[in-house]
């Protein structure tokens, strides 16, 4: 089986060309790069010129930096001049469309993720989506609208689900004990007795009398309606746990509230200043 068999070589000069033209896009943490999403040397080495020209602080990247970058690595440089470098740029300059680099992007990570589980696990994904087929012209843009609409997180797991069945069926439940509920139960209260199951304070008395805290290795799911306050409830629960002071409007000064632990708050649709700005009202008191 091929190893480059998941290669999406058009996909992969537009991004080069597109970083090449404008390196900035270097710095946006939405974009990260491995060195396996290059399958050819010479685009590896036209990438890593750029990258490392870039982080070093050059400010205009032209052929002639990167032609003297790449002079004093003689292997590289070698490569280079094979591929005739100087002209590659100079065409990948007037034919990269740098507004479609989203689109190119995520279509070479795919190539990347759908490369990896075939050389790294053995898998035939060409149920998926079969590079190799070309005179099923209705399966193959079938599979190309799938891979398009796609995103990775939602192709990795449309894969995970072929490894799980074969987990499910081979290795079931195994691993599973059955015990009878009062077994060791005098122990158990011995032990809560000693050392009470609380965890860190969540906000609000009535949620913690519930919960006894978060407690560790415990998964509290809130459920409601849209706009009842799901959000709203999670941010002071991680403010609660993460700060040690809050301002309290009764006493007007900021008052103890315990010890701080690290905490971490996970948006999905919310703008971070949408966040920040609820985050700021609960530490400080205002409505």
């Amino acid at each position: 089986m091929s190893k480059t068999r998941y290669v999406d070589i058009p996909s992969t000069m537009q991004v080069i060309g597109s970083i090449y033209i404008n390196p900035s896009l270097l710095d946006n943490n939405k974009y990260t790069f491995v060195e396996e999403d290059f399958t050819e040397e010479f685009h590896r080495i036209l990438f890593g010129s750029i990258y490392n020209l870039h982080i070093t602080g050059v400010e205009n990247i032209t052929i002639d930096t990167i032609d003297d970058y790449l002079s004093s690595r003689e292997k590289k440089y070698a490569i280079f001049k094979v591929n005739n470098g100087r002209e590659y740029l100079t065409k990948l300059k007037d034919t990269t469309r740098i507004t479609g680099f989203d689109y190119y992007y995520n279509r070479m990570k795919k190539m990347t993720l759908l490369r990896m589980y075939n050389e790294v696990a053995g898998m035939d994904l060409s149920y998926l989506y079969d590079k190799d087929n070309i005179l099923d012209v209705k399966k193959k843009q079938k599979q190309e609208d799938w891979l398009d609409n796609h995103s990775l997180n939602q192709i990795a797991a449309e894969i995970d689900k072929v490894i799980n069945k074969v987990k499910y069926k081979y290795v079931g439940n195994s691993d599973e004990a059955f015990v009878h509920a009062g077994a060791d139960i005098d122990d158990l209260i011995d032990q809560l007795m000693e050392y009470p199951e609380i965890g860190v304070p969540l906000y609000g008395p009535i949620i913690n009398n519930i919960t006894k805290g978060a407690r560790l290795g415990k998964l509290y799911l809130r459920s409601a309606a849209t706009g009842v306050g799901k959000t709203r409830s999670m941010i002071a629960d991680c403010c609660n746990i993460g700060c040690d002071k809050l301002y309290s409007n009764k006493h007007q000064k900021w008052m103890k509230n315990g010890v701080k632990e690290p905490c971490v708050f996970v948006t999905t649709e919310q703008q971070i200043d949408e966040i920040q700005t609820m985050m700021l009202a609960f530490l400080s008191g205002v409505e």
